[in-house]
């Protein structure tokens, strides 16, 4: 029964696990309304989303031994960030409010070089690590050219909560640098692998814990 209880509750987290990568991302997806600093927001966005489906993923996907698991995991981020979603709009906010990061096709990517490593842990962390950091900000970046202009929609629906001298004012994109998905995804790479390892060090502590 212990055992049965264990595993279920371990089952179960996955799912509060998921539901709280879909409230940072809520957070971090405030980038659409800062325009002042998007660019910038940007790569914070992609580093910290990159890095936290990674160290979720890896575990669920390690600790089942499973190739697939990673993308579930995405897929569960997903459907509850569509549903905070439309939770907003019917709330008055307009569609693209919220925009629903693509965490999916970096999931895929993680699965296959498990499997197509014959369930390496190790190159999962390093290739698969990679690929994620590397993946994410691409993806997104597609993503927000096919939504409806974020300037368009930071100035005519800007955050009620902000104080009026807070209000963007103008763009200044390019400022600092041209390439946010360059910058993105040479950081997100770098820093994936060692919170992927994070991840797969998880399962020595939960092991322990089931065994207990």
């Amino acid at each position: 029964v212990m055992v049965w209880l264990r595993r279920t509750t371990h089952y179960l987290f996955i799912v509060v696990v998921a539901v709280n990568s879909t409230l940072l991302t809520i957070n971090a997806g405030d980038y659409i309304f800062y325009t002042d600093w998007m660019w910038t927001s940007f790569v914070v966005f992609s580093v910290s989303q990159s890095t936290m489906l990674a160290v979720g993923a890896i575990y669920y996907m390690l600790f089942t031994g499973v190739p697939g698991t990673a993308t579930y995991y995405a897929t569960i981020m997903t459907i509850y960030t569509w549903v905070a979603k439309g939770a907003w709009f019917a709330l008055g906010y307009p569609y693209d409010f919220i925009v629903v990061p693509v965490w999916i096709p970096s999931a895929m990517l993680l699965d296959l070089t498990y499997w197509a490593t014959r369930r390496n842990k190790h190159a999962a962390i390093i290739i698969g690590g990679t690929l994620v950091g590397l993946s994410f900000p691409l993806f997104n970046m597609v993503n927000l050219l096919l939504i409806r202009d974020p300037l368009e929609v930071a100035f005519k629906y800007p955050r009620p909560t902000l104080p009026a001298y807070m209000t963007p004012i103008e763009p200044q994109v390019g400022k600092f640098y041209n390439s946010p998905v360059a910058l993105g995804s040479g950081a997100g790479a770098v820093l994936t692998v060692p919170i992927a390892a994070l991840g797969a060090k998880l399962n020595t502590w939960t092991y322990r814990w089931m065994a207990a």
